[in-house]
C-alpha cells in the first residue's frame, strides 16, 4: 500500500508539495525496480529530468505523473487521484509569484520552504532577521542593495518583505528562534529614528510565545558561526528533511545532506549556548536603546 501524503493545508506551499511528491515518486520507482533512465524513457524525457522531479526542483505535468504511476504499478484509483491532485496543487503559484519582477528565482524556493516550516532557526551577523524587520528598517536595507532602483521598485521590495512576515501572524505560526550578533543591533541602518523603532519592535517581539530571540554580545569573542549568517528550516511533515539555507549576493545554497545538517545543527546549538539567554534579550535591547538612541 502506497503512503499518500496528507492533503496540504493553507500553509503548505507549492515548493514543499513538489518535494513531497518527488520523494513519493522516487520511493515508488525504487520499490518497483525501475531505473531513472527507464522512467525518463516512459515520459519521453531523460534520466536527469526524473532526478530533478524526484528532488522537487521542477514542476510536474499531470500526464507525466499519471504515466509514471502506471509504470510503477499504482493502480488503485484513490492512490492515483491523491497523487495527481498533489501534482496539480504543486503547480499552483505561491503568493510571492506576483512579485516575480523583483524576486530572483533562487529566493522563490526559500520563500516556499519558509512558508511551510514548523521551526525557523537563524543566525544573523549584519542585519536584523528579515521576519522581524520594521518597514522603515527594511526600506533602509533594500536601499543598501538597490540604491539605483526607482521608488516603485523599492516599494515593491519592501512590500514583499512585509508580506513574508504575515506567516508569523497566521493561526498556527512557525516557531522562530533567531540568534543575532550584537553588531547587527548596533549598526545604524537607516539612522537613529529607524533604529529606535526597530529595537522597540524587537523588544515587543520577545513577548510573543512563538518567537525566541537571543543576542551574542561582543564580550563572547569568537564563536561557532564565524563563517556568516545561515538559517535552518524544520518541517512538520516527517517526509521532509531539515534544510540549511545560506544566502549569497547573487545566489543561495541549500543543504540537505545529513553531514551538512549535523554540522550546522551543532553550530547553531553552540551559538545558543554562547549567546545571552532569551530571558535577558528585552533587557539587552532596552540597554542598547537607552545608550545609542535615547528618546
Amino acid at each position: 500500500m502506497t503512503m499518500v501524503p496528507a492533503e496540504g493545508g493553507p500553509t503548505t506551499g507549492p515548493t514543499v508539495l513538489r518535494i513531497l511528491l518527488g520523494a513519493q515518486l522516487r520511493r515508488l520507482r525504487e520499490s518497483s525496480g525501475v531505473t531513472r533512465e527507464g522512467a525518463g524513457w516512459e515520459i519521453r524525457s531523460s534520466e536527469s529530468k526524473i532526478s530533478r522531479m524526484e528532488l522537487g526542483r521542477v514542476g510536474f505535468k499531470e500526464r507525466d505523473v499519471a504515466d509514471l504511476l502506471t509504470l510503477y504499478g499504482v493502480t488503485e484509483d484513490h492512490e492515483r487521484d491523491a497523487l495527481l491532485k498533489l501534482a496539480r496543487d504543486a503547480n499552483s503559484p505561491g503568493w510571492w509569484h506576483r512579485y516575480g519582477d523583483v524576486l530572483p528565482s533562487w529566493f522563490q524556493s526559500y520563500l516556499g520552504l519558509e512558508a511551510a516550516a514548523a521551526l525557523i532557526r537563524s543566525y544573523e551577523v549584519q542585519f536584523v532577521p528579515g521576519l522581524l524587520q520594521t518597514r522603515e528598517y527594511a526600506r533602509a536595507v533594500v536601499l543598501l542593495g538597490h540604491g539605483a532602483a526607482g521608488p516603485g521598485e523599492i516599494d515593491r521590495r519592501v512590500a514583499l518583505r512585509m508580506q513574508r512576515q504575515q506567516l508569523l501572524q497566521r493561526q498556527n505560526p512557525p516557531q522562530l528562534w533567531a540568534v543575532v550578533d550584537e553588531a547587527a543591533l548596533r549598526r545604524p541602518i537607516g539612522g537613529a529614528e529607524v533604529m529606535r523603532g526597530q529595537l522597540t519592535a524587537l523588544i515587543e517581539a520577545t513577548k510573543s510565545p512563538h518567537i525566541r530571540l537571543q543576542v551574542i554580545p561582543f564580550a563572547a569573542g569568537g564563536h561557532a558561526a564565524a563563517g556568516g549568517a545561515f538559517t535552518i528550516l524544520r518541517f512538520g511533515d516527517q517526509e521532509l528533511p531539515d534544510i540549511v539555507y545560506i544566502e549569497q549576493l547573487t545566489s543561495a545554497i541549500y543543504l540537505d545532506k545529513r553531514d551538512d545538517l549535523d554540522y550546522y545543527a551543532v553550530a547553531m546549538e553552540r551559538l545558543c549556548v554562547e549567546a545571552e539567554p532569551p530571558e535577558r534579550t528585552a533587557e539587552i535591547l532596552g540597554g542598547l536603546l537607552d545608550d545609542l538612541y535615547p528618546a
